[in-house]
């Protein structure tokens, strides 16, 4: 192959690899905007203020954590754990959870295509 068309092939992969994270990025902002901007919501299951504002901070955290490569393990940790939280006040409620069970796995998903080696185990 040609230098030109290898470059094309690396900033193309580049691409490809990092659009799942930015897909939940996309999903993730906003709802973490919306908890500290509209965190005097009604009709869920804990309605405490306090707790909308720590959970979308946490989920902002989550985020920046989840962005950088060298944290990206504990970025997607945080969002897995909020979106499990999430899946199970689904369930609680009667609420479908399957969109929400999808997007938990395009965390793990994006995450693996970022950074495989954090999913393989060592060996000896």
């Amino acid at each position: 192959m040609t230098d030109q068309k290898v470059e094309t092939h690396k900033i193309l992969s580049r691409i490809l690899i990092w659009l799942p994270s930015l897909a939940i990025t996309l999903f993730y902002i906003p709802n973490a905007l919306d908890k500290l901007i509209h965190h005097n919501q009604t009709g869920k299951v804990v309605e405490s203020s306090a707790v909308m504002i720590t959970a979308g901070v946490y989920l902002l955290i989550g985020i920046a954590l989840f962005i950088y490569q060298k944290t990206l393990l504990i970025g997607t940790i945080m969002l897995v754990l909020y979106m499990t939280l999430i899946v199970s006040i689904h369930m609680y409620k009667g609420k479908p959870a399957e969109i929400v069970m999808l997007i938990l796995m395009v965390t793990i998903f994006a995450a693996y295509i970022r950074k495989p080696q954090l999913f393989h185990q060592k060996s000896d």
